[in-house]
């Protein structure tokens, strides 16, 4: 037969429907009748590939990667092939992508794989760890853990001082460490300390826990870890370092004795008040060695370990001024002392019938400078110190620089703190007894800061006595009020927001509002019936009425507002400020520098105009000095730059803020600068020199101020008796009539006195500077019940008398008899006539009597004995005409001259 006519041969296992059926059953439940048929296939049993019953099946069969039928080769025991697709017969190592799986189920690993790879990592790990812990080597402690000094720099770059860690630190041996204080560290911080090998696991999964749980925690770090940490100094926070510091921890809790770790511990760490050390912080607290701390005082010591910053009864205000008040670190401190004895209660630590004793905070001794910082020093490392700590942006933290290495460059001028500090003291020497007048002349206070007007460097400051002694700084806020100081915020305010219209809203744009002219006229009546804006009469809670005083009782009448600042009238600038708003009175006083912060009094009330809040004497240079320099504000600063360890790590970069316009601050300034030529600030004329400047006395005689600027420099400084008792929460300030033989204690008197005395030697050999002259400005409005004159045959002043602004006078310390153009109001006849003809009631603050020149002026009242003699002190408080005690009748605090 031939080739072409041959029959083709028919598939194996039954023809083409048994195929076909085979083709149709699920990969791997075929009957065994397929199988066998399968596998009695003379083409398998060869080795060769199967053969299919058509086209589909062997399709079928390439999609499930080469078939699942096993070949005959499985049945005689020899592994088949076409395990998967592309895969050979020969096993894998790593099954992966899985043979014999399809669809996502090749992708997914095995247990086996995975528990292989994780075992396989957790190994490489160990082993890295191994070699990791072979090679650390911890440091040494007495190396690492020895504190720098800090030198701190004058002005001019000489040393002032050299301090820091290593000054308040001592070494002491396990053996003179007290139980009681290892006993509080290890339940207040590290339970497992005795048992562990430097990591306690458990003790960081218990803090979290109660972190959670918003109760009181352990730490997390073990003593240890604390230990190592400290001992490194090295604070940055990388991945790197924090490794390190693991291995480190657990080589030394394996191999460095748990007294060794305890001691070094309690040596190194910081407890604030600049003391590292238990050492040094039991005298710092207690004023006695660390062996004789009892374990009340311990628990309260380990209490400072949590943060000394907020747990110091003492506070840190510049650290957190919200936060770190004396009031919130005091109840913080006394609830972790007790949470600490109570827990050593439990852990067996402490005898109950021990425990028991301690009923009574053991509250430490009032913070104190460092010896060596005797003198102003302290008071200036101190104000330097807080600075930099407020202002750095590296956030460097207290117990950073504690730990020493860092060079302070100051803005204090060493000889203008000398002349200060001389100022002061001659006053002491001269005019406060206390033998003498122990009821009077005892715990009579200075406060003063200088100001650079074109930096806003702090140049000088006076603090106290002595920094070891007395130890708040009186250059800070102390609480006592400025009275009038405060009332150029009034007047600046007048010309930039204007007087309401007593018919408008109460809040009421430009639009509605009048700028007041320094010539504006004001009633200047003694117990002047305050109003609001639209003429309702001011009552407070109790519905009481308030009617504002003047100093001496003294009845003005229609005055303007440069006059009344002259004599330091009280009336016109409260009813002034009520026109305007005491809300746009205190935006002007934030304007010009001060702060909103709790010395910044209500200003909800009238008094506020006069003077009830109570900045630094650093504040109230530097709200001055922005008249200065004619409406530009710069904050008041006391370090220029800061290395560590030779690399500049901060700088000073002066920021210069518009507060007013030149022709505001130009006008307040004429104004202030007719007060020291003609009015109470006459003691402090300098010869040859345009001054501006402002008495100030507040109610009760309890503080008197004098704040006053040259173009180049602005001073305040403040006199004030305040119980010396730094231990008791509210301090009482107590009344100065009769101090320093004074009947009563003016601004013009020993705080000008202080200040010219002061200001001739910190001026000397620079250059004299004018202010400039102002330009007119606002209209001339009429208030407080003053009405505006109608043409009538009597008398009135000439329009330059009324509206003339005054030419500087010539600079000699003594000043002509003012002219009426200069320092009267239009209707003021009584004031024309003491003008020419003198009275015998003088002015206020022992500033003009008799005229106001020859008897009450600078030669015999003035600058020599600050205002006492012939017309000074005794008879302008007597007769006098300001320094009023803005009380009125409302029960408010005010303040006057």
């Amino acid at each position: 037969m031939s080739e072409h006519r041959r029959k083709a041969p028919q598939p194996q296992g039954g023809g083409r429907a048994a195929a076909r059926r085979a083709a149709q059953q699920p990969a791997g439940r075929r009957t065994d009748a397929s199988r066998r048929a399968t596998s009695a296939s003379p083409s398998e049993a060869h080795g060769e590939e199967p053969t299919y019953g058509g086209r589909a099946e062997a399709r079928r069969a390439a999609q499930r990667g080469g078939g699942r039928r096993r070949g005959a080769g499985d049945s005689a025991g020899h592994e088949g092939r076409g395990r998967g697709r592309g895969d050979s017969g020969k096993k894998r190592f790593i099954d992966y992508p899985r043979a014999g799986k399809y669809g996502y189920r090749r992708w997914v690993p095995s247990w086996r794989l995975v528990s292989g790879l994780c075992l396989g990592f957790l190994g490489l790990m160990m082993g890295a760890a191994g070699i990791a812990y072979a090679l650390v080597v911890p440091p040494e402690i007495n190396d690492l853990a020895k504190a720098q000094n800090n030198v701190y720099y004058w002005a001019d770059n000489t040393e002032m001082v050299a301090t820091g860690g290593s000054v308040n630190r001592q070494e002491i041996e396990y053996a003179q460490i007290p139980e009681a204080m290892r006993n509080a560290v290890i339940s207040a911080e590290n339970k497992s300390f005795e048992t562990d090998r430097g990591i306690d696991p458990m003790g960081i999964a218990r803090a979290v826990w109660n972190m959670a749980k918003g109760g009181e925690t352990q730490g997390g770090s073990t003593i240890t870890q604390q230990y190592v940490k400290n001992s490194r100094l090295t604070q940055d926070q990388t991945l790197s370092r924090k490794f390190k510091e693991l291995f480190i921890t657990l080589k030394v809790g394996e191999t460095v004795p748990k007294k060794e770790v305890m001691a070094g511990y309690l040596n190194v760490s910081y407890y604030g008040r600049g003391a590292s050390g238990l050492q040094a912080a039991a005298r710092t607290y207690y004023n006695k060695d660390a062996q004789e701390l009892n374990a009340s005082e311990c628990a309260f010591l380990a209490t400072l370990l949590k943060g000394a910053s907020y747990y110091d009864p003492a506070g840190a205000p510049d650290v957190d001024p919200v936060q770190a008040t004396k009031e919130k670190n005091t109840e913080r401190a006394k609830a972790r002392w007790k949470w600490i004895l109570d827990e050593e209660v439990k852990d067996g630590r402490l005898s109950a019938a021990e425990r028991a004793k301690f009923k009574t905070f053991p509250m430490p001794l009032p913070k104190k400078a460092d010896a060596k910082l005797g003198g102003q020093t302290g008071y200036l490392v101190d104000l330097a110190t807080k600075y930099f700590l407020a202002h750095n942006d590296q956030n460097i933290t207290e117990k950073e620089l504690a730990l020493g290495g860092y060079e302070i460059h100051t803005t204090f001028d060493k000889n203008k703190v000398e002349q200060l500090e001389k100022s002061i003291s001659r006053v002491y020497e001269e005019k406060i007894d206390e033998e003498k007048r122990p009821d009077l002349d005892s715990h009579v206070e200075f406060g003063g800061a200088s100001v650079d007007t074109e930096t806003g460097a702090i140049v000088a400051t006076y603090g106290g006595q002595d920094a070891t002694e007395h130890y708040t700084n009186n250059a800070d806020a102390t609480g006592a009020q400025v009275g009038s100081t405060f009332k150029p915020f009034v007047l600046a305010a007048a010309m930039q927001y204007g007087k309401r219209d007593p018919d408008g809203a109460e809040q009421q744009s430009e639009s509605e509002r009048t700028l007041v002219s320094p010539k504006s006229v004001y009633n200047g009546d003694n117990k002047l019936q305050i109003k609001r804006y639209n003429g309702e009469v001011w009552r407070d809670k109790d519905q009481n009425e308030w009617r504002q005083t003047n100093d001496g009782d003294h009845n003005y009448g229609p005055i303007t507002l440069r006059y009344a600042m002259q004599e330091s009238a009280n009336s016109p600038y409260v009813q002034l400020g009520m026109d305007v708003g005491t809300d746009k009175v205190k935006q002007a006083a934030l304007d010009a520098g001060l702060r909103d912060d709790q010395y910044l009094a209500d200003s909800n009330y009238p008094s506020f105009s006069i003077g009830t809040s109570s900045p630094s004497a650093i504040r109230m240079a530097g709200a001055y000095a922005t008249f200065a320099t004619s409406g530009k504000q710069r904050e008041p600063f006391s370090v220029t730059e800061v290395k560590h360890e030779g690399t500049v790590i901060y700088q000073h970069k002066t920021v210069t803020k518009p507060a007013f316009s030149s022709a505001i601050a130009d006008n307040v300034t004429d104004v202030l600068k007719n007060v020291v030529e003609n009015g109470t600030g006459t003691p402090a004329q300098l010869e040859g020199r345009d001054v501006a400047g402002k008495t100030g006395t507040t109610d009760g005689n309890k503080s008197a101020w004098f704040v006053g600027y040259t173009p180049q420099l602005s001073t305040a400084v403040s006199m004030f008796r305040l119980d010396d008792d730094e231990t008791k929460k509210n301090r009482e300030f107590l009344e100065m009539f009769g101090t320093g033989g004074e009947e009563k204690i003016h601004g013009a008197s020993f705080p000008a006195q202080i200040w010219h005395d002061y200001m001739a030697e910190a001026v000397k050999g620079t250059k004299v500077k004018p202010f400039p002259k102002p330009e007119p400005l606002g209209d001339l409005v009429y208030g407080g019940g003053a009405a505006s004159p109608s043409p009538t045959p009597s008398p009135t002043p000439s329009p330059s008398a009324s509206s003339e602004m005054p030419e500087s006078p010539s600079p000699t310390p003594s000043s002509p008899s003012p002219t009426p153009s200069e320092t009267c109001a239009p209707l003021d006849w009584e004031c024309k006539n003491n003008q020419n003809g003198g009275t015998t009631d003088g002015s206020s603050d022992g500033g003009n009597t008799d005229g106001g020149t020859t008897d009450g002026g600078t030669t015999d009242g003035g600058t020599t004995d600050g205002g006492t003699t012939d017309g000074g002190t005794t008879e302008g408080t007597t007769d006098g005409t300001s320094n009023g005690n803005g009380n009125g009748n409302g029960g408010f605090i005010g303040g006057g001259g």
